[in-house]
C-alpha cells in the first residue's frame, strides 16, 4: 500500500537524521522569540533590518485593511490589482533604479515564473551549483537546456558560454548564497553576459534592503546598471513583510505579466500587504544606522570567535555559517544552544551539500552587541568539530 512506502520514506529520513520539524511561535517575530512558553534569543530569521515588526509598517497595514479589506479577490489579471499594488510596483523600480517592477506572492512564484517566461526549449540556462531552489525548479519547469557550474568558478561559466549553441542564454545566479552568505561575482558575470550575449538573472533575496550603501541590492552594491539584468527581490526578509518582485527592462516586465503563469493564476497578494511594503522602503531610506548597526554585530561575530574551535565559513553578509559536518553532529550542536537560551536552526542535506550540515546564523539589526556576546559565549563553550577545524 501506498502508505506503507510513505512510512518507509520518512523512517529513513529519521534515520540519517533529516526529519523536520516546525516551530510554534507564540508571539512576533524579532531577536527574541516564544516557543512552548520560554523565550529565546533567535539567530535564526531573515528579518536583516529588524523590520517585522516595526510600528510604522504594522500601521501602514492596519490602515489598508481598513480601506481595501484582507483579500484581494482575484488574480492580478482579473480584478485583483489594486491601486496599492500598483503603487509598490512604481516605488520598487524606482527603489532599485530599474524601469518597471512586476510584484509577485512569494519569491518563489517570482523565480519560476521569470525562468519560464524568458527561455524554453532551445534555449539554455547556465545555474552555479549553490542556486536557490527556486532558480533550479524554474529551470526544471521551463525545459530549456540547464548547464551548473561550480560555485563562483568564472572560467568555468565562460567555457559553459563559449561552448554553447544555444538561441537564448541566460545566466541565473544568486547573489548573496543563503546558506553560505557569501556574495557572487556579479560584475565579472555580467562582463561574461555582455561577451556572449546572455541575459543575467540575479535573486538578490538575501542582498535586497541590506547591500549598497542605500539598501538597494547588490546591483547598488557593486554599481552594475545594464538592460541584460533581470533582478528579483524578496519583500519576506530585509522588509520584513511578505512576497517579491522581479524588475527589469519594460519590455522583460510585460513579458513576465503576459506569459508568467505563477503570476497570472495566483490571487493577487493582500493590499495590505502592498502597503506594509511601501512603508519599508521609506523606513530603509530614513533608518539608515540599521544597515550600520548590522555591519558592527557582523564585525563583533567575527572577532568573538576569532582564534576558537567554531570557524565560521567565509562571509561578510548577515549570514554566517558554522559548518559542522554530520547531521547528528549539528542537531546536538543545535540543541545544546537551545538549551542555554539560543535559537541556531541545524540545516541539513537537501539544502546543502552531504556532509556539511551546519548551524546557520542570521544576525538581525534588532540584535544588540551584547545578544551577539551571548551568542559568542554560547559557541566558544560548544565542543569543538573536526569539519569545521
Amino acid at each position: 500500500m501506498a502508505n506503507i512506502r510513505l512510512t518507509a520514506q520518512l523512517d529513513e529520513l529519521a534515520r540519517l537524521d533529516l526529519l523536520r520539524e516546525r516551530r510554534v511561535l507564540e508571539g512576533p517575530q524579532g531577536p527574541r522569540v516564544v516557543i512552548d512558553g520560554r523565550e529565546l534569543l533567535a539567530f535564526c530569521s531573515n528579518d536583516y533590518l529588524g523590520l517585522a515588526n516595526h510600528p510604522r509598517i504594522n500601521a501602514a497595514a492596519i490602515e489598508a485593511v481598513r480601506r481595501f479589506g484582507v483579500g484581494a479577490g482575484a488574480s492580478p489579471l482579473v480584478t485583483g490589482h489594486n491601486l496599492l499594488h500598483r503603487n509598490v510596483e512604481e516605488e520598487l523600480a524606482a527603489f532599485t533604479g530599474l524601469p518597471r517592477a512586476l510584484l509577485f506572492p512569494s519569491g518563489y512564484q517570482a523565480n519560476i515564473g521569470a525562468v519560464t517566461s524568458l527561455v524554453g526549449r532551445g534555449d539554455a540556462v547556465f545555474s552555479d551549483e549553490l542556486n536557490h531552489a527556486s532558480l533550479i525548479d524554474g529551470m526544471r519547469l521551463s525545459r530549456a537546456e540547464v548547464e551548473r557550474y561550480a560555485h563562483r568558478d568564472m572560467d568555468a561559466l565562460e567555457k559553459s558560454l563559449a561552448a554553447s549553441g544555444a538561441k537564448l542564454k541566460l545566466v541565473a545566479t544568486d547573489s548573496v548564497f543563503s546558506m553560505d552568505g557569501d556574495i557572487a561575482p556579479l560584475p565579472q558575470i555580467l562582463a561574461l553576459c555582455e561577451r556572449h550575449d546572455a541575459w543575467l538573472l540575479v535573486d538578490d533575496a538575501h542582498g535586497f534592503g541590506v547591500l549598497g550603501a542605500n539598501g538597494r541590492g547588490a546591483l547598488e552594491h557593486f554599481g552594475l546598471d545594464s538592460p541584460r539584468i533581470v533582478y528579483m527581490g524578496t519583500l519576506g526578509k530585509a522588509a520584513g513583510v511578505s512576497g517579491a518582485f522581479v524588475a527589469g527592462q519594460e519590455e522583460v516586465v510585460e513579458t513576465l505579466l503576459q506569459r508568467a503563469r505563477t503570476y497570472m493564476f495566483s490571487t493577487a497578494a493582500p493590499a495590505l500587504l502592498a502597503a506594509a511594503v511601501g512603508e519599508s522602503l521609506a523606513v530603509m531610506r530614513d533608518e539608515g544606522w540599521r544597515r550600520t548597526h548590522l555591519a558592527a554585530l557582523i564585525a563583533a561575530l567575527k572577532a568573538g570567535l576569532a582564534g576558537s574551535a567554531a570557524r565560521l565559513a567565509p562571509s561578510d553578509t548577515a549570514i554566517q555559517p558554522l559548518i559542522v559536518g554530520a547531521n547528528a553532529a549539528a542537531l546536538a550542536r543545535a540543541e545544546s544552544l537551545r538549551a542555554r537560551g539560543i535559537l541556531v536552526p541545524p540545516i541539513r542535506p537537501p539544502t546543502v551539500p552531504e556532509g556539511s550540515a551546519r548551524l546557520r546564523i542570521s544576525l538581525s539589526a534588532a540584535h544588540s552587541i551584547e545578544d551577539v556576546r551571548q551568542l559568542v559565549q554560547g559557541l566558544r563553550n560548544e565542543p569543538a568539530s573536526s569539519a569545521a577545524a
